[in-house]
């Protein structure tokens, strides 16, 4: 049910953190992995570091452009294209009040018409030859106030990520394309952890809201995406998964 044999997919934000946790099961299950990153060498050392299967293009997620030279670099070299994760995204910390109008539009750009962008993209040929699974990574940050960072323009855009997947599930169902999306929990990536080392009291804060009290690991979103772009979830589309640790069951 979780073999991924001969099928190809693309992971935005593939280089670090959640994408490179991401790619790196889709490998193990099979998958041939385009690494997708605005940072080309840092997607080419990803790249290299897991081998025979995985290789590296650049992409800016929030030019359209960008977005769908991936698709037809990927698809006129490999004949396919079966898996689309819309990981790439940037969060800034920053009151509403304080905030800066190109902070906003870039966060808006990047999270969620680059989302937009890459599900239309993989859509588009998904649903000109039959069939594929998509998934959006969206964020805790949808579904509750996150506290003590402040970022408005994030958490906004990754609430229109999830319901992107639900609006998206319900046009593309009759073609053969599912789209799911992930709402991951506080996660132990580069970001964070910088965050959180140079901070400890914002640290202690998070992993107080926590009802596992602790952080998520990457390849715990990783085997999330895994079994959602899997037949073992053929059955499942429109839905969004809260990978959380708990942290929005209450």
């Amino acid at each position: 049910m979780f073999d991924l044999s001969g099928r190809v997919a693309v992971v935005t934000g593939g280089a670090r953190g959640i994408g490179k946790a991401t790619s790196t099961r889709l490998l193990e299950f099979g998958a041939t992995v385009v690494i997708a990153d605005s940072r080309l060498e840092a997607a080419q050392q990803t790249a290299g570091e897991l081998g025979a299967g995985a290789s590296a293009r650049q992409v800016d997620v929030a030019d359209s452009s960008s977005v769908r030279a991936l698709v037809e670099a990927v698809t006129a070299e490999t004949g396919r294209l079966d898996i689309w994760v819309n990981n790439a995204g940037i969060v800034e910390d920053a009151l509403a009040l304080d905030m800066a109008d190109d902070v906003w539009q870039r966060t808006i750009d990047v999270d969620l018409t680059g989302t937009f962008f890459g599900a239309r993209e993989a859509g588009r040929y998904m649903v000109q030859h039959g069939g594929g699974a998509i998934v959006n990574i969206s964020s805790i940050a949808a579904y509750r106030a996150t506290r003590p960072e402040h970022h408005v323009a994030y958490d906004v855009a990754k609430i229109g990520v999830a319901h992107m997947a639900k609006v998206l599930a319900s046009e593309w169902a009759q073609s053969g394309v599912r789209i799911n999306a992930v709402a991951p929990g506080y996660t132990n990536t580069d970001i964070l952890k910088d965050v959180g080392s140079s901070n400890p009291e914002i640290m202690q804060a998070w992993l107080a809201q926590i009802p596992q009290g602790r952080l998520l690991e990457p390849d715990e979103i990783a085997k999330v995406i895994v079994f959602l772009v899997s037949d073992a979830a053929s059955s499942i589309t429109g839905q969004v998964i809260h990978a959380d640790a708990g942290f929005t069951a209450w």
